[in-house]
């Protein structure tokens, strides 16, 4: 499904992972066990339009031409919950560049606080990828697009497991020339900017420092 440079991307393992995920019987090892799942799935759909070049090989039996990465890639997770997915994305791209922005979210006013930057050079030659499983109310991602729009980054991608319809309006709305991958639009949020159906605190249950 797209909708202005929004990805959602279907897929039976995703369905399956998203639906453990959103179980609130699901203990620590299999949360984690599955949204590496997922976003190993979404991370390959992200960065399927990454370009190649052409590079010569010899394998046991035969010269030939392979291909090679060509993109300088950049990863953005946004602490802490991030670090789920940055984890996952190294084990596909171990040598990339990160960068770190750590927003702590405000559990009165729901406005995340930033307690943490560091960042690598970024040219716009640069591919980021900006990571959080949650895109709530798009708070957390657009201080962390424009902080690397300030830095000089020009091609961004943000990948997150499940996002709200406030959210995506806010970076659709802010930054048009953002892709979002995502494998689920849920319903809305409530009171407390929790996405609903949703499936709760990702980071305390990932990281498993709330019980349930």
């Amino acid at each position: 499904m797209e909708m202005k440079k929004m990805y959602i991307v279907s897929h039976p393992i995703v369905e399956h992972s998203l639906t453990i995920l959103r179980d609130k019987e699901t203990g620590t090892a299999e949360f984690r066990r599955n949204a590496n799942i997922v976003s190993k799935i979404l991370i390959i759909e992200a960065t399927k339009y990454l370009t190649l070049s052409d590079k010569s090989i010899t394998t046991p039996l035969a010269s030939m031409t392979g291909k090679k990465l060509t993109d300088d890639i950049v990863v953005v997770p946004v602490l802490r919950a991030g670090l789920a997915m940055l984890f996952a994305l190294q084990d596909f791209l171990p040598s990339v560049a990160v960068g770190f922005i750590g927003l702590e979210r405000d559990e009165k006013t729901a406005i995340a606080r930033e307690y943490y930057k560091k960042l690598p050079a970024i040219f716009a030659t640069h591919h980021v990828f900006v990571v959080d499983p949650m895109l709530a109310t798009g708070g957390s991602f657009d201080d962390t697009i424009k902080a690397l729009k300030e830095k000089g980054a020009q091609r961004i991608s943000i990948v997150s497991i499940v996002s709200a319809p406030e959210g995506i309006e806010r970076i659709q709305k802010n930054h048009p020339d953002v892709t979002i991958v995502t494998a689920a639009l849920d319903t809305t949020l409530n009171d407390k900017k929790y996405i609903v159906p949703g499936l709760g605190d990702f980071g305390d249950r990932y990281f498993g420092t709330v019980a349930g």
